[in-house]
């Protein structure tokens, strides 16, 4: 027998109570179900995998691949409060595959090439491609934000799972 997963416990009352990847939690008005905190680290270490820099995949293919596991996530963590989480995981999502696509653009010219044809001016996108800031720090910057925007990343296949999220629980809470 496992001592850590057969106990009798109150489940409001402990802190680090986990049941099938959930936690219970408790407000004024009452108890509620939440994803536990190491449901959340391993769902997020396995996103970090899916979108390392290092896989030499097309940035569509990452993206189908976070699609694919995202919804299985979602499909079984559903029934938690998890708004405020997943809104900033997709923000920090979006900023990956930002770093992905620049990272894939890999030399300067094709970096100011492809600046370019998104709309930014040949003067910014000349300094921008010749950067020598990291991956990630480029990935927040304003330019890279108002050349591959959202619209741009739902159209070439970025999942927009906070919305399929609420979709879920409106269709859950409605039964």
């Amino acid at each position: 027998m496992n001592a850590q997963k057969s106990k009798v416990v109150s489940v409001v009352a402990q802190k680090h109570f986990k049941f099938l990847g959930f936690a219970l939690g408790k407000k004024g008005k009452g108890v509620y179900i939440r994803v536990h905190r190491q449901s959340l680290i391993k769902a997020k270490k396995k996103l970090k995998e899916l979108t390392s820099r290092s896989q030499g995949r097309d940035a569509r293919q990452v993206m189908e691949s976070v699609k694919v596991y995202i919804r299985g996530w979602i499909g079984y963590f559903y029934i938690a409060d998890m708004k405020r989480i997943l809104q900033s995981w997709n923000e920090w999502l979006r900023r990956r595959m930002r770093m992905y696509i620049w990272k894939q653009w890999k030399k300067p010219k094709t970096k100011g090439q492809n600046l370019r044809k998104l709309g930014i001016p040949e003067w910014q996108a000349r300094q921008w491609g010749n950067t020598r800031l990291g991956y990630w720090r480029i990935a927040g910057s304003a330019v890279l934000n108002r050349s591959v925007t959202n619209e741009r990343l739902a159209q070439t296949g970025y999942y927009d799972f906070p919305a399929q999220y609420e979709r879920l629980r409106q269709l859950h809470l409605s039964d």
